[in-house]
Protein backbone atom coordinates (compact mmCIF):
# COMPACT_ATOMS: atom_id res chain seq x y z
CA UNK A 1 0.00 0.00 0.00
CA UNK A 2 1.46 3.33 -1.02
CA UNK A 3 2.16 5.77 1.81
CA UNK A 4 1.52 9.48 1.91
CA UNK A 5 4.41 11.90 1.54
CA UNK A 6 4.37 14.27 4.50
CA UNK A 7 6.48 17.44 4.65
CA UNK A 8 7.72 17.70 8.25
CA UNK A 9 8.25 21.46 7.87
CA UNK A 10 4.54 22.06 7.29
CA UNK A 11 1.39 21.40 9.24
CA UNK A 12 -1.28 19.12 7.73
CA UNK A 13 -4.05 21.17 6.13
CA UNK A 14 -7.72 20.31 6.59
CA UNK A 15 -9.87 19.98 3.50
CA UNK A 16 -11.69 22.94 1.94
CA UNK A 17 -12.74 25.98 3.95
CA UNK A 18 -11.70 24.33 7.18
CA UNK A 19 -8.00 24.66 6.25
CA UNK A 20 -7.42 28.31 7.20
CA UNK A 21 -9.27 28.22 10.58
CA UNK A 22 -7.50 24.97 11.49
CA UNK A 23 -4.05 26.45 10.84
CA UNK A 24 -4.83 29.59 12.83
CA UNK A 25 -5.87 27.30 15.68
CA UNK A 26 -2.46 25.67 15.39
CA UNK A 27 -0.86 29.10 15.83
CA UNK A 28 -2.36 29.29 19.33
CA UNK A 29 -0.36 26.30 20.49
CA UNK A 30 2.60 27.20 22.72
CA UNK A 31 5.16 25.06 20.89
CA UNK A 32 7.41 27.03 18.54
CA UNK A 33 7.55 24.11 16.12
CA UNK A 34 3.77 24.06 15.77
CA UNK A 35 3.73 27.77 15.00
CA UNK A 36 6.50 27.41 12.40
CA UNK A 37 4.75 24.55 10.61
CA UNK A 38 1.38 26.31 10.65
CA UNK A 39 2.91 29.53 9.30
CA UNK A 40 4.67 27.63 6.51
CA UNK A 41 1.39 26.00 5.47
CA UNK A 42 -0.46 29.33 5.63
CA UNK A 43 2.16 30.91 3.38
CA UNK A 44 1.48 28.16 0.85
CA UNK A 45 -2.29 28.66 1.06
CA UNK A 46 -2.18 32.45 0.73
CA UNK A 47 -1.15 32.21 -2.91
CA UNK A 48 -4.83 31.36 -3.51
CA UNK A 49 -6.96 34.57 -3.61
CA UNK A 50 -9.92 32.70 -2.12
CA UNK A 51 -7.84 31.79 0.94
CA UNK A 52 -6.72 35.41 1.25
CA UNK A 53 -10.35 36.53 1.19
CA UNK A 54 -11.26 33.93 3.81
CA UNK A 55 -8.41 35.07 6.05
CA UNK A 56 -9.13 38.80 5.96
CA UNK A 57 -12.90 38.45 6.25
CA UNK A 58 -12.69 35.80 8.96
CA UNK A 59 -11.02 38.11 11.46
CA UNK A 60 -7.81 36.08 11.65
CA UNK A 61 -5.32 38.90 11.03
CA UNK A 62 -5.40 40.29 14.56
CA UNK A 63 -4.08 36.95 15.79
CA UNK A 64 -0.79 37.70 14.02
CA UNK A 65 -0.09 40.66 16.32
CA UNK A 66 1.08 38.33 19.09
CA UNK A 67 3.32 36.44 16.67
CA UNK A 68 5.06 39.64 15.59
CA UNK A 69 6.19 39.95 19.21
CA UNK A 70 7.24 36.31 19.58
CA UNK A 71 10.66 35.73 21.12
CA UNK A 72 11.66 33.31 18.37
CA UNK A 73 13.13 35.17 15.34
CA UNK A 74 11.99 32.50 12.89
CA UNK A 75 8.37 32.95 14.01
CA UNK A 76 8.61 36.71 13.59
CA UNK A 77 10.21 36.26 10.17
CA UNK A 78 7.60 33.76 8.96
CA UNK A 79 4.78 35.98 10.23
CA UNK A 80 6.17 38.90 8.21
CA UNK A 81 6.51 36.60 5.20
CA UNK A 82 2.85 35.65 5.57
CA UNK A 83 1.91 39.35 5.69
CA UNK A 84 4.04 39.98 2.61
CA UNK A 85 2.11 37.36 0.66
CA UNK A 86 -1.21 38.71 1.94
CA UNK A 87 -0.33 42.27 0.91
CA UNK A 88 0.33 41.04 -2.61
CA UNK A 89 -3.46 41.31 -2.97
CA UNK A 90 -5.35 44.60 -2.75
CA UNK A 91 -7.83 43.18 -0.23
CA UNK A 92 -4.90 42.04 1.89
CA UNK A 93 -3.29 45.49 1.86
CA UNK A 94 -6.56 47.11 2.87
CA UNK A 95 -7.09 44.58 5.66
CA UNK A 96 -3.61 45.09 7.12
CA UNK A 97 -4.08 48.87 7.06
CA UNK A 98 -7.41 48.48 8.87
CA UNK A 99 -5.87 46.23 11.51
CA UNK A 100 -3.65 47.04 14.49
CA UNK A 101 -0.62 45.35 12.91
CA UNK A 102 1.21 48.40 11.60
CA UNK A 103 2.62 49.47 14.98
CA UNK A 104 4.17 46.11 15.99
CA UNK A 105 5.30 45.64 12.41
CA UNK A 106 7.17 48.95 12.41
CA UNK A 107 8.97 47.97 15.61
CA UNK A 108 10.54 45.08 13.71
CA UNK A 109 12.47 47.54 11.55
CA UNK A 110 15.02 47.27 14.37
CA UNK A 111 14.83 43.48 14.61
CA UNK A 112 18.15 41.72 15.16
CA UNK A 113 17.31 39.15 12.46
CA UNK A 114 18.10 40.45 8.94
CA UNK A 115 15.55 38.18 7.23
CA UNK A 116 12.84 39.57 9.46
CA UNK A 117 13.83 43.17 8.65
CA UNK A 118 13.80 42.39 4.94
CA UNK A 119 10.28 40.94 5.15
CA UNK A 120 9.10 44.02 7.07
CA UNK A 121 10.39 46.28 4.31
CA UNK A 122 8.63 44.13 1.72
CA UNK A 123 5.34 44.49 3.58
CA UNK A 124 5.68 48.25 4.08
CA UNK A 125 6.55 48.72 0.42
CA UNK A 126 3.43 46.88 -0.68
CA UNK A 127 1.30 48.88 1.73
CA UNK A 128 2.67 52.09 0.22
CA UNK A 129 1.14 51.10 -3.14
CA UNK A 130 -2.19 52.35 -1.76
CA UNK A 131 -2.67 56.06 -1.12
CA UNK A 132 -4.10 55.16 2.28
CA UNK A 133 -1.00 53.05 2.92
CA UNK A 134 1.39 55.85 1.99
CA UNK A 135 -0.56 58.19 4.26
CA UNK A 136 -0.42 55.69 7.14
CA UNK A 137 3.34 55.36 6.69
CA UNK A 138 4.07 59.11 6.70
CA UNK A 139 4.67 59.05 10.44
CA UNK A 140 7.35 56.40 9.84
CA UNK A 141 9.29 58.46 7.28
CA UNK A 142 11.79 59.92 9.80
CA UNK A 143 12.56 56.41 11.02
CA UNK A 144 12.85 55.09 7.47
CA UNK A 145 15.27 57.90 6.64
CA UNK A 146 17.28 57.05 9.74
CA UNK A 147 17.41 53.38 8.75
CA UNK A 148 18.56 54.36 5.28
CA UNK A 149 21.34 56.46 6.78
CA UNK A 150 22.42 53.98 9.43
CA UNK A 151 22.33 50.86 7.34
CA UNK A 152 23.33 52.11 3.91
CA UNK A 153 26.55 50.11 4.02
CA UNK A 154 25.24 47.12 5.95
CA UNK A 155 21.89 46.24 4.45
CA UNK A 156 21.46 44.28 1.24
CA UNK A 157 20.72 46.12 -1.98
CA UNK A 158 17.13 44.82 -1.93
CA UNK A 159 16.43 46.44 1.44
CA UNK A 160 17.85 49.80 0.36
CA UNK A 161 15.81 49.70 -2.85
CA UNK A 162 12.64 48.83 -0.91
CA UNK A 163 13.32 51.66 1.54
CA UNK A 164 13.78 54.16 -1.26
CA UNK A 165 10.67 52.95 -3.09
CA UNK A 166 8.56 53.28 0.07
CA UNK A 167 9.95 56.76 0.72
CA UNK A 168 9.07 57.75 -2.85
CA UNK A 169 5.45 56.70 -2.40
CA UNK A 170 5.18 58.59 0.89
CA UNK A 171 6.95 61.71 -0.42
CA UNK A 172 4.63 61.93 -3.43
CA UNK A 173 1.86 62.37 -0.90
CA UNK A 174 3.79 64.74 1.40
CA UNK A 175 7.47 65.57 0.94
CA UNK A 176 7.89 67.53 4.18
CA UNK A 177 8.74 64.59 6.51
CA UNK A 178 11.58 63.42 4.22
CA UNK A 179 12.84 66.96 3.62
CA UNK A 180 12.88 67.59 7.37
CA UNK A 181 14.99 64.44 7.78
CA UNK A 182 17.78 65.74 5.52
CA UNK A 183 16.36 63.70 2.66
CA UNK A 184 17.94 65.64 -0.23
CA UNK A 185 21.45 65.26 1.16
CA UNK A 186 21.02 61.55 1.87
CA UNK A 187 19.42 60.80 -1.49
CA UNK A 188 22.15 62.80 -3.18
CA UNK A 189 24.68 60.31 -1.85
CA UNK A 190 22.53 57.42 -3.07
CA UNK A 191 22.59 58.88 -6.58
CA UNK A 192 26.30 58.00 -6.62
CA UNK A 193 25.74 54.38 -5.54
CA UNK A 194 27.43 51.65 -7.57
CA UNK A 195 24.11 49.82 -8.07
CA UNK A 196 21.88 51.04 -10.94
CA UNK A 197 18.86 49.81 -8.98
CA UNK A 198 19.72 52.03 -6.01
CA UNK A 199 20.50 55.02 -8.24
CA UNK A 200 17.18 54.57 -10.05
CA UNK A 201 15.14 54.42 -6.83
CA UNK A 202 17.07 57.33 -5.32
CA UNK A 203 16.35 59.47 -8.39
CA UNK A 204 12.65 58.59 -8.16
CA UNK A 205 12.61 59.63 -4.49
CA UNK A 206 14.50 62.83 -5.30
CA UNK A 207 11.93 63.66 -7.97
CA UNK A 208 9.16 63.33 -5.37
CA UNK A 209 11.04 65.71 -3.05
CA UNK A 210 11.74 68.26 -5.79
CA UNK A 211 8.05 68.94 -6.38
CA UNK A 212 7.89 71.28 -3.38
CA UNK A 213 9.54 74.72 -3.26
CA UNK A 214 11.80 73.64 -0.41
CA UNK A 215 12.81 70.56 -2.34
CA UNK A 216 13.78 72.59 -5.41
CA UNK A 217 15.83 74.95 -3.27
CA UNK A 218 17.65 72.14 -1.48
CA UNK A 219 18.42 70.31 -4.74
CA UNK A 220 20.27 73.46 -5.79
CA UNK A 221 21.96 74.13 -2.45
CA UNK A 222 23.10 70.54 -1.92
CA UNK A 223 24.83 70.49 -5.33
CA UNK A 224 22.72 67.61 -6.59
CA UNK A 225 22.29 68.98 -10.12
CA UNK A 226 25.80 68.08 -11.40
CA UNK A 227 25.16 64.46 -10.43
CA UNK A 228 21.75 64.48 -12.12
CA UNK A 229 23.15 65.90 -15.36
CA UNK A 230 25.68 63.08 -15.40
CA UNK A 231 22.90 60.53 -14.81
CA UNK A 232 21.11 61.79 -17.92
CA UNK A 233 23.71 59.82 -19.85
CA UNK A 234 23.29 56.62 -17.85
CA UNK A 235 22.40 53.41 -19.69
CA UNK A 236 19.30 52.81 -17.56
CA UNK A 237 16.28 54.39 -19.27
CA UNK A 238 14.16 54.74 -16.15
CA UNK A 239 17.06 56.29 -14.25
CA UNK A 240 17.48 58.82 -17.07
CA UNK A 241 13.76 59.64 -16.92
CA UNK A 242 13.87 60.10 -13.14
CA UNK A 243 16.95 62.33 -13.33
CA UNK A 244 15.30 64.41 -16.05
CA UNK A 245 12.22 64.64 -13.81
CA UNK A 246 14.21 66.19 -10.96
CA UNK A 247 15.78 68.69 -13.37
CA UNK A 248 12.33 69.42 -14.84
CA UNK A 249 11.00 70.45 -11.42
CA UNK A 250 14.15 72.26 -10.29
CA UNK A 251 14.49 74.53 -13.34
CA UNK A 252 11.13 76.06 -12.50
CA UNK A 253 12.96 78.32 -10.02
CA UNK A 254 15.53 80.92 -11.06
CA UNK A 255 18.40 79.33 -9.15
CA UNK A 256 17.69 76.02 -10.83
CA UNK A 257 17.70 77.64 -14.28
CA UNK A 258 20.99 79.42 -13.64
CA UNK A 259 22.74 76.35 -12.28
CA UNK A 260 21.55 74.14 -15.14
CA UNK A 261 22.61 76.72 -17.72
CA UNK A 262 26.06 76.78 -16.10
CA UNK A 263 26.16 72.98 -16.40
CA UNK A 264 25.33 73.25 -20.13
CA UNK A 265 22.36 70.91 -19.74
CA UNK A 266 20.41 72.10 -22.80
CA UNK A 267 22.48 70.18 -25.39
CA UNK A 268 22.13 67.02 -23.29
CA UNK A 269 18.35 67.39 -23.04
CA UNK A 270 18.07 68.12 -26.76
CA UNK A 271 20.08 65.02 -27.58
CA UNK A 272 17.72 62.89 -25.49
CA UNK A 273 14.56 64.21 -27.17
CA UNK A 274 16.13 64.00 -30.63
CA UNK A 275 17.36 60.43 -30.44
CA UNK A 276 15.69 58.10 -32.90
CA UNK A 277 12.69 56.56 -31.10
CA UNK A 278 12.80 52.80 -30.85
CA UNK A 279 10.41 50.50 -32.69
CA UNK A 280 10.07 48.35 -29.61
CA UNK A 281 7.37 45.82 -28.80
CA UNK A 282 8.20 46.20 -25.11
CA UNK A 283 5.41 48.50 -23.93
CA UNK A 284 7.16 49.14 -20.60
CA UNK A 285 10.28 50.36 -22.36
CA UNK A 286 8.17 52.61 -24.60
CA UNK A 287 6.49 54.02 -21.48
CA UNK A 288 9.86 54.83 -19.91
CA UNK A 289 11.13 56.39 -23.10
CA UNK A 290 7.99 58.54 -23.27
CA UNK A 291 8.51 59.68 -19.67
CA UNK A 292 12.11 60.63 -20.48
CA UNK A 293 11.17 62.64 -23.57
CA UNK A 294 8.32 64.45 -21.80
CA UNK A 295 10.47 65.32 -18.78
CA UNK A 296 13.20 66.66 -21.06
CA UNK A 297 10.73 68.73 -23.11
CA UNK A 298 9.22 70.27 -19.99
CA UNK A 299 12.68 71.07 -18.61
CA UNK A 300 13.61 72.73 -21.91
CA UNK A 301 10.37 74.74 -21.80
CA UNK A 302 11.27 76.15 -18.38
CA UNK A 303 14.85 76.87 -19.47
CA UNK A 304 13.48 78.78 -22.47
CA UNK A 305 12.02 81.29 -20.02
CA UNK A 306 15.57 82.47 -19.32
CA UNK A 307 17.00 84.81 -22.02
CA UNK A 308 20.19 82.75 -22.40
CA UNK A 309 18.16 79.56 -22.67
CA UNK A 310 15.83 81.04 -25.27
CA UNK A 311 18.76 82.22 -27.42
CA UNK A 312 20.32 78.78 -27.38
CA UNK A 313 17.07 76.95 -28.03
CA UNK A 314 16.09 79.29 -30.88
CA UNK A 315 19.08 77.96 -32.81
CA UNK A 316 17.90 74.38 -32.28
CA UNK A 317 14.19 75.06 -32.77
CA UNK A 318 13.73 72.75 -35.82
CA UNK A 319 14.48 69.70 -33.66
CA UNK A 320 11.59 70.46 -31.32
CA UNK A 321 9.31 71.54 -34.17
CA UNK A 322 9.72 68.10 -35.70
CA UNK A 323 8.44 66.48 -32.51
CA UNK A 324 5.58 68.96 -32.32
CA UNK A 325 4.56 67.91 -35.82
CA UNK A 326 4.91 64.21 -35.08
CA UNK A 327 8.02 63.83 -37.22
CA UNK A 328 11.47 62.57 -36.45
CA UNK A 329 14.47 60.54 -37.57
CA UNK A 330 12.40 57.35 -37.75
CA UNK A 331 9.55 56.79 -40.20
CA UNK A 332 7.03 55.51 -37.66
CA UNK A 333 7.14 54.76 -33.96
CA UNK A 334 4.51 54.93 -31.21
CA UNK A 335 6.27 57.95 -29.66
CA UNK A 336 6.12 60.05 -32.81
CA UNK A 337 2.35 59.58 -32.86
CA UNK A 338 1.99 60.26 -29.15
CA UNK A 339 -0.33 63.19 -28.50
CA UNK A 340 1.21 63.97 -25.09
CA UNK A 341 4.69 64.36 -26.55
CA UNK A 342 3.36 66.46 -29.44
CA UNK A 343 1.51 68.72 -26.99
CA UNK A 344 4.58 69.22 -24.78
CA UNK A 345 6.74 69.91 -27.84
CA UNK A 346 4.20 72.47 -29.10
CA UNK A 347 4.27 74.19 -25.69
CA UNK A 348 8.07 74.32 -25.86
CA UNK A 349 7.93 75.87 -29.34
CA UNK A 350 5.48 78.57 -28.16
CA UNK A 351 7.70 79.52 -25.21
CA UNK A 352 10.88 79.54 -27.29
CA UNK A 353 9.35 81.73 -30.02
CA UNK A 354 7.49 84.04 -27.62
CA UNK A 355 8.15 87.73 -28.09
CA UNK A 356 7.12 90.52 -25.71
Amino acid sequence: MAGYLIDPSRAPVAFGRRGVPQLFEELRRPETGSKQRALASLCDLMHDPQRVYQTVTGGFLEQLKVLLQNEDPSVRTQTCELLHILTGHSIGRQAVLSSSLLSPLSLLLDDSFSSCRTNVHRVLNRLSLLSAGAEALLSLVPKLMLKLREEEEEEEEEVQALLLSTLTACSRLDSLPALASDGVSLLGRKLRHHSPNIRREAAAAMMALSVSADGKRLVCEEEVLPVLVKLLQDEDLELQANAAGVIMYTVIITDGKERCMALNVIPVLLELVSQAPECDADTERVRRRKALVMNCLRALTSLAEAPAGRRLLTKRLPQIQQLAAGKGPATHTPLLDDRDIQRDAQTAVRVITWEP
